[in-house]
C-alpha cells in the first residue's frame, strides 16, 4: 500500500469511534472450531456497548510513528522499523500496512484496560478507518465495513501469534445486537451477520442487562489457548458441539424477547465453560454468577473470561436486586464496579 499524505493533520486532525462489545457463543469464531463444527451452523452473539474506542490521527516528524494509548508507555519508531511483538504492535503493523508516516496515533478507550471487551480489536478497526479517510482519494468506498473489519482481524492475527477469532472486529464495525454465523467458503465472506435486536427495541434489552468489572485485567490468549489445545487433541469436542447448541437457543430465545428463557442457555453455556476451564472465572466472577443465579438470572464472562468483565441478563425486576447484589460484591475488590453502558448501533463513525 501506498501512504500518501494529502491530508493536513494540522488543520484537521483524523477522529474515528468504534464500540466495544459484551458477547456469549465466542471463540466459536475462530476457524479451528467453526471448520470442523461447520455442520452445526456454529454462531456467536454480541451486544456493542457504547463504551467506544476513540482513535486520533495527529501530525509527526516525518518518517516516525508514535502510538499512545492509555495504560501503556507511549513508544515511537521511524517507519518500518517497529516491532510487532509489544502490547502496541497491533497499531504499529496497521500503520506498516498503510505504510503510514509522520503521524502519533492517540487511542483513547471508555472501557477498562485489558477488560476483555475486546478493546484493542476495537481499536484496530477504529485505526483502519481513520487512515482510509487519510488516504480517501485511494481507498474511496473499496473497504467496506466487511472488508474493514476482515483486514483488523488478518493483522491482528500475525501480531497475536495465536488463532484469533473476529467477532470483536465485526461488533466494532457494525455496532448494534447481532449473530454471526460462521459459514467459511471460497470465495465468500467467512460471515452471516443477522440482527437479533433492532433499535427501536434496545431500551427493552437494556433494562435486562447488567456489565461489571470484576477488577482483575484478563490475559485472553491464556483461557483461548486452554480451548484451542484442548480441541485440537479431541478433547471437549462433545462439550464444543453443546455450546453451538446453547448458543443457538439463546439467540431464539432473545428474539421472542422470551428473557427468562434466554438466561436458562446463558447460563448452560457458562456452566459447561467453567466445566471445561474452571479458571475461566477469578474469584470475583465466582462470586458475581453464583449471585446472579440465586436472583434467577443468566450471567456470563466477557470474551475468554479469566478476569476483566462479566455481563447479566434477567427479568426487570430481577436485575434490579441483582444490581444491588453486584454493587456490594464489587465494593469488596480495589477498581471493580459497575459499568454505566448503554446499546450502540452506530458501529464505526468518522468524526
Amino acid at each position: 500500500m501506498s501512504f500518501s499524505k494529502k491530508h493536513d493533520l494540522s488543520a484537521r486532525p483524523i477522529e474515528t469511534s468504534v464500540p466495544c462489545r459484551i458477547d456469549l457463543g465466542g471463540t466459536l469464531d475462530i476457524s479451528t472450531f467453526y471448520y470442523p463444527l461447520m455442520h452445526l451452523s456454529p454462531l456467536t452473539f454480541n451486544i456493542a456497548l457504547d463504551m467506544r474506542t476513540r482513535v486520533r490521527l495527529l501530525p509527526y516528524p516525518d518518517k516516525m510513528v508514535r502510538v499512545s494509548s492509555k495504560g501503556f508507555d507511549s513508544v515511537e519508531y521511524p517507519v518500518g522499523e517497529a516491532p510487532f511483538d509489544q502490547p502496541l504492535g497491533l497499531m504499529f503493523a496497521i500503520a506498516a500496512y498503510f505504510e503510514a508516516r509522520g503521524i502519533h496515533i492517540v487511542i483513547e478507550s471508555a472501557s477498562p484496560p485489558r477488560s476483555a471487551l475486546g478493546g484493542s480489536s476495537s481499536a484496530g478497526v477504529a485505526l483502519i478507518g481513520a487512515l482510509m479517510k487519510m488516504n480517501a482519494e485511494e481507498y474511496g468506498k473499496t473497504l467496506s465495513l466487511k472488508n474493514i473489519a476482515l483486514l483488523a482481524r488478518e493483522i491482528e492475527a500475525l501480531t497475536a501469534q495465536a488463532p484469533c477469532g473476529m467477532q470483536d472486529q465485526l461488533a466494532a464495525a457494525y455496532g448494534g445486537v447481532n449473530a454471526w454465523y460462521w459459514r467459511p467458503g471460497i470465495g465468500r465472506y467467512p460471515f452471516v451477520r443477522k440482527v437479533i435486536v433492532r433499535k427501536n427495541h434496545y431500551r427493552f434489552l437494556e433494562d435486562a442487562l447488567l456489565v461489571a468489572y470484576c477488577g482483575m485485567p484478563h490475559e485472553s490468549v491464556n483461557i483461548n489457548g486452554k480451548w484451542v489445545g484442548q480441541f485440537l487433541s479431541g478433547h471437549f469436542r462433545r462439550a464444543w458441539e453443546n455450546i453451538v447448541q446453547y448458543t443457538h437457543e439463546f439467540v431464539n430465545a432473545l428474539l421472542r424477547q422470551d428473557i427468562q428463557t434466554a438466561c436458562e442457555w446463558m447460563n448452560r453455556e457458562t456452566a459447561i465453560r467453567r466445566e471445561m476451564t474452571p479458571d475461566v472465572l477469578e474469584p470475583v466472577g465466582e462470586l458475581l454468577v453464583d449471585s446472579a443465579l440465586e436472583a434467577g438470572c443468566g450471567a456470563r464472562f466477557t470474551g475468554a473470561g479469566g478476569g476483566g468483565c462479566l455481563w447479566a441478563l434477567g427479568p426487570k425486576d430481577n436485575i434490579s436486586h441483582l444490581r444491588a447484589d453486584w454493587e456490594k460484591i464489587l465494593s469488596r475488590s480495589e477498581n471493580a464496579c459497575l459499568l454505566a453502558t448503554r446499546i450502540d448501533g452506530r458501529g464505526l463513525v468518522f468524526h
